[in-house]
């Protein structure tokens, strides 16, 4: 049975060949094309798939058949994509991936022309035209021969990231500790730009998975049951940190000197506070990320906001109160200074500019962040109930500050919990961090015989 196709206000996803389609992914960028008005052109890249380029081709052709240029990008990391539409003047991006995913799946994500993720209501009004065209009630405007738009390679497709990245951070400092550095690309989009951008700060680099062509070497999403093989190679090749990247290296996940999975949920934290350090100003993550970021910006004085789950919401949010960082706990750090999107590489410079300047090892930078522990289950609900169960939820909770931005959020003196429906299965989603794993699994625990009585 086929994994069904995934549609969203801001892309896509489905299984290859059975759910997604080239005339499914060309139907949706049409009615992203027909939501953009004017002629300038449209940035395509993918994640190393072998699948991307198939639907690289064929999007291209049909936005060229609408009278569309594109500029084709190739293999190119997800905060990439963001780059080149804003550097290339382009009217928008997709970017072909499906993120921490399997290798029979793929998707895409649309930009927009400030190179962020598409917001809420542009994506409806894509949704919406995507529809009409999947009904028949509209019809793609194709074009006479002398209409036709046109298709260029982009000759150079990591430059314009390369020099945002390094323009945020002191790189002749960096490169004076020759720090050696494992990264793990697991065959996906992040070694094109990782590598380059790590030899720059003079680091020395033992590579993994540096080919992206697609073939995952283990499960692609970075988590500590996915990562176990890798960190013995951490041990052995005796390097001063790990990195370790999503297909599409939009999310980075660190292992510390002595081979200890230190994870997603702290390279945020650890960022926001090295960013802080060095310019105070609002921060943004959601309401499923570690309060480790809430704590880290209370120590500078200076406010955090949390937004709904999603990274366009939190790039609202972040341009809204003009952020000086933001993120998901995700592995997704985002830094306005670069670009509008959850980012990889502004995540590796600076952590290793924080190890530079402060002198310590990356372990350091971890273990002086306040410890929580974050717990995640999901409890049956069919789609019909959720709303009536959240309501006897929160007020079971009403001496307790909620939140009904995104689900149910309940924040205790010392930890919380979060309940949100699935987009695409009869469950809600539970998440709670407190002080410790026993107590984070016991408000979970208790969250679902809530629910499920």
């Amino acid at each position: 049975m086929s994994a069904p196709l995934i549609i969203s206000v801001s892309g896509l996803r489905g299984e290859v060949g059975r759910t997604l389609t080239p005339e499914v992914a060309i139907r949706y960028a049409v009615a992203f094309s027909l939501s953009i008005p004017g002629d300038a052109p449209f940035v395509i890249t993918w994640d190393g798939r072998n699948s991307g380029s198939l639907f690289a081709d064929a999007i291209s052709a049909a936005l060229n058949a609408i009278g569309r240029s594109t500029l084709v990008g190739g293999v190119a990391a997800t905060p990439t994509c963001g780059v080149l539409i804003r550097s290339l003047g382009a009217a928008g991006g997709i970017q072909i991936s499906a993120s921490h995913n399997p290798i029979e799946f793929n998707g895409l994500k649309l930009f927009s022309d400030e190179g962020r993720v598409i917001p809420k209501r542009a994506g409806e009004k894509v949704l919406e035209t995507y529809r009409a065209l999947e009904r028949g009630d509209l019809t793609p405007p194709w074009c006479e021969p002398a209409r036709l738009g046109r298709r260029a390679a982009i000759a150079d497709t990591v430059g314009a990231h390369l020099d945002a990245v390094l323009k945020t951070v002191d790189a002749d400092r960096i490169a004076s500790k020759k720090f050696r550095v494992l990264l793990d690309s697991n065959h996906g989009a992040g070694a094109v730009l990782g590598k380059p951008l790590l030899e720059k700060l003079g680091c020395e680099v033992v590579c993994f998975g540096e080919e992206p062509n697609g073939q995952f070497a283990h499960t692609p999403e970075p988590t500590a049951a996915n990562l176990s093989g890798i960190l013995e190679k951490v041990r052995a090749a005796k390097v001063s940190v790990a990195f370790c990247q999503d297909p599409d290296a939009d999310r980075l996940a660190v292992i510390d000197e002595n081979g200890r999975y230190i994870g997603e949920e702290y390279t945020v934290a650890i960022c926001a506070k090295h960013k802080l350090a060095k310019k105070a100003g609002p921060v943004v993550i959601n309401c499923a990320t570690s309060r480790m970021t809430l704590d880290v910006a209370e120590s500078f004085g200076v406010p955090a906001r949390r937004s709904p789950v999603g990274e366009a919401n939190v790039v609202d949010l972040l341009l809204a109160e003009r952020a000086v960082f933001g993120g998901e706990g995700n592995g997704g750090p985002i830094d306005p200074a670069v670009g509008l999107v959850r980012d990889s590489f502004v995540g590796m410079a600076n952590i290793l500019e924080a190890m530079a300047l402060r002198g310590v090892p990356v372990s350091a930078l971890a273990d002086e962040l306040p410890a929580y522990a974050i717990i995640k289950e999901k409890a049956l609900l069919p789609a019909e109930k959720v709303a009536e169960t959240l309501d006897r939820l929160e007020a079971n909770y009403t001496e307790y500050r909620t939140d009904r931005s995104d689900g149910l959020r309940v924040d205790f003196p010392d930890r919380w919990v979060l309940v949100r429906a699935s987009n695409t299965e009869p469950i809600v989603r539970i998440i709670a961090e407190a002080p410790d794993a026993c107590a984070a699994q016991a408000l979970c625990d208790e969250i679902r015989a809530f629910i499920e009585s």
